[in-house]
């Protein structure tokens, strides 16, 4: 059985930011980039202020900032904040079988902000965590969904202990130490999917990061086989009760998750289960100049895990809406678009969006792609009162995936719609750039521009 918790906590802790390749970095950057503007937009929502109110406060030293009022809470609780920001809107992005950047950045600006960090230990920690992430991924051959856990919430707690002991610059035992807290801290449930739950369990494992990583500082022990033991980590969260605890940790410089894997960009704030049928009847729309009351019924070919996500069939709300794929069906033909403007309640509850919602059907698949718990395709299928009938090809990655990525100009698009008409273009351009550029940042303090 190999030393997995004592072999991450060295490399964590003896990580450089020069031993990350260049498009390494570059993906940390814009994971960095796009999850701080979504943060902002997701800050509107009225769950960040009930979770504000009710779990943070002001107690303790503040010394990190919420987003982005820049109101003062202690570290912990700036981290649970912003990381419920950071998913609220589920526009964050993905790749791991989770949602990487919304448990990490919230978890780094905030511990990085209170010790003063620079934006090349921002990045080092991004790029730890990160890692730390995929090798606990690589060992379960069964996705997690399958057996009700939210990955995100359950490696990211774990990620996010690695990220912020690499910002404390722990020792390897400490570090090791504070992975094993790290994995006691770990939940959450697909069950609440399409609930303010979801995203407060994604802060829960940004916040409990910083814990963990404090507390193993301070000296609190944690049994130093806690993830790879027959009773640890790995094997209490395996859906197939069958983790593969034999292999060592990947050498990075044989091949890095981070540049193998990357991240995939939401150009929608919903479910990314829903993306590539979304580009597929957005595509179809278009082409054909489809109209909702022209339509008779939309079928969607895809995969089984994705459908255990998407569990409402007909939501009320803009929350609900974003785990349905009749909504993004919906939506995607009665206005074009499937972007912030339509995840609203009245446009959710509209008689357009309503009426079309119970023609949309699904075939799923219990395939799915390397890497991924998604089918290896998704297809739309659109019928007509005429008889008409149109099909897309099969769709494997959405636009702005990996394969697919946006381009520089799209980022900054995105960027900006998520700050708003409060900032300025000058802020908003100004704080794009820095995050852009985030190695050459002096401290993560210089990151807030207003």
């Amino acid at each position: 059985m190999a030393s997995l918790t004592a072999e991450l906590g060295a490399f964590v802790s003896e990580l450089k930011l020069s031993d990350v390749p260049g498009e390494g970095q570059a993906v940390a950057k814009t994971g960095f980039t796009d999850c701080f503007g979504v943060m902002i937009a997701g800050s509107r929502d009225p769950v960040v202020a009930l979770v504000d109110r009710e779990m943070a406060g002001a107690d303790g030293a503040a010394l990190a900032s919420i987003i982005p009022s820049l109101e003062r809470r202690n570290v912990e609780d700036a981290a649970l904040v912003n990381g419920v920001a950071a998913h609220v809107l589920d526009y964050d992005d993905v790749t791991l079988d989770g949602h990487p950047s919304a448990v990490l950045v919230p978890a780094i600006l905030a511990q990085g902000e209170a010790l003063g960090s620079s934006g090349a230990e921002l990045l080092t920690a991004y790029a730890a965590g990160y890692e730390v992430w995929a090798e606990l991924l690589i060992r379960e051959p069964v996705p997690l969904h399958q057996k009700g856990w939210h990955p995100t919430a359950v490696r990211g707690t774990v990620a996010a202990a690695a990220a912020c002991a690499k910002l404390r610059r722990l020792a390897p035992p400490e570090t090791a130490t504070a992975l094993a807290i790290a994995s006691s801290m770990a939940g959450g449930l697909v069950a609440n999917f399409g609930s303010h739950t979801k995203c407060f369990q994604v802060g829960r494992a940004a916040q409990s990061g910083v814990i963990a990583a404090r507390l193993a500082q301070a000296g609190l022990t944690a049994s130093p086989d806690a993830l790879e033991h027959k009773s640890g980590f790995l094997t209490a969260f395996s859906p197939g009760d069958k983790p593969d605890l034999s292999r060592s940790v990947e050498s990075p410089k044989k091949e890095w998750h981070l540049v193998r894997q990357g991240l995939n960009i939401k150009r929608y704030p919903i479910c990314y289960a829903t993306h590539r049928a979304i580009d597929g009847a957005l595509d179809l729309a278009q082409r054909f100049d489809l109209k909702p009351e022209d339509v008779d019924r939309i079928h969607i070919s895809t995969g089984e895990t994705q459908m255990t996500m998407l569990r409402n069939a007909r939501p009320q709300t803009a929350l609900e809406a974003k785990f349905s794929i009749q909504f993004a069906m919906a939506s995607s033909l009665v206005a074009r678009s499937v972007g912030l403007a339509q995840l609203t309640d009245e446009f959710v509850r509209s008689p357009p969006v309503q009426s079309l919602m119970p023609r949309v059907s699904t075939t799923t698949t219990k395939e799915t792609m390397a890497g991924s718990a998604f089918a290896p395709w998704d297809k739309v299928e659109i019928t007509t009162l005429n008889g008409k009938t149109m099909v897309t090809e099969p769709i494997r990655f959405a636009k702005g995936s990996t394969q697919s990525p946006l381009s520089r100009g799209e980022l900054h698009e995105k960027f900006a719609d998520c700050l708003g008409g409060e900032f300025s273009g000058n802020v908003k351009t100004g704080a794009f750039e820095k995050l852009m550029n985030l190695e050459r940042l002096n401290s993560a303090r210089d990151l807030f521009p207003w």
